[in-house]
């Protein structure tokens, strides 16, 4: 992926012709690669690029890299929007680099979606790779655990989300590429409040769905049941939990 993005030459290039020069200023971007990949960080920041739902995407280290998971999200929404009315309504909280909302325009472009995120400097990436990809999305800086800040939204057929999920003791499991780089922000929450996100979604969602609106979360695989019996407390029907191409409990989807 290095190699390709700093001199053009593809692996089946390199084979053919083992020969192929590189210039003094590629081969000083390769060696400097080279170094922060040694380091772990992830290759889609030493690139500032990732990939997600066939879409070229602008990633830096205020949002998190698309992971494969979260199109599969983002394929059971638009599954469902489709066979709604063309004048639909969505609303992606937490947005990181916009993957979600600007996949979600591109497959339902009669659509109006809405991102927000608490992060100005994540909205900033959001923001390029929308008019990068001609998304029109409409973006919120605001903190949906301030109920306050909910006024300053509309009301939306859908609600999706892949908020903070990871418990903060589940820290010693993870790669280190992952901690050393990724925004803590966007990816813990509380060992004793792992739910603070769903829960406060949820409660949005009460006063910010239409009626039969639907929410749409992305979850981690260990509290697929919390987040069913949360949902059904706040009164949501036909709470569906989905497992991911691996096997894992991964999404849930309810209805208003």
């Amino acid at each position: 992926m290095v190699i390709e993005h700093f001199t053009g030459q593809k692996k089946i290039d390199r084979i053919i012709n083992k020969d192929l020069p590189v210039t003094t200023e590629q081969q000083r971007a390769l060696e400097t690669a080279g170094q922060q990949l040694a380091r772990h960080k992830p290759v889609q920041y030493v690139l500032n690029e990732a990939w997600f739902y066939g879409i070229h995407f602008y990633v830096n280290e205020n949002v998190l890299i698309p992971r494969p998971e979260t199109e599969e999200l983002v394929e059971w929404v638009v599954q469902d929007m489709q066979k709604q009315h063309s004048a639909i309504s969505i609303l992606d909280v937490g947005t990181g680099s916009g993957c979600i909302p600007i996949a979600l325009k591109k497959q339902l472009p009669g659509a109006t979606i809405a991102a927000v995120d608490v992060s100005a400097e994540a909205l900033q990436v959001a923001k390029q790779n929308a008019a990068s990809n001609e998304a029109d999305i409409d973006f919120h800086q605001l903190n949906i655990l301030d109920t306050d800040e909910w006024k300053q939204l509309q009301v939306y057929d859908a609600i999706v989300s892949n908020p903070p999920y990871i418990k903060a003791n589940e820290q010693e499991q993870m790669n280190q590429n992952v901690l050393a780089y990724e925004p803590h922000l966007a990816l813990f929450v509380p060992d004793d409040n792992a739910l603070i996100f769903y829960e406060a979604i949820a409660e949005f969602g009460k006063q910010h769905l239409q009626e039969k609106g639907r929410l749409y979360f992305e979850i981690n695989e260990q509290l697929g049941e919390q987040v069913v019996q949360l949902l059904q407390a706040k009164g949501y029907k036909d709470v569906v939990l989905k497992k991911d191409m691996q096997g894992k409990d991964r999404m849930v989807r309810c209805e208003k």
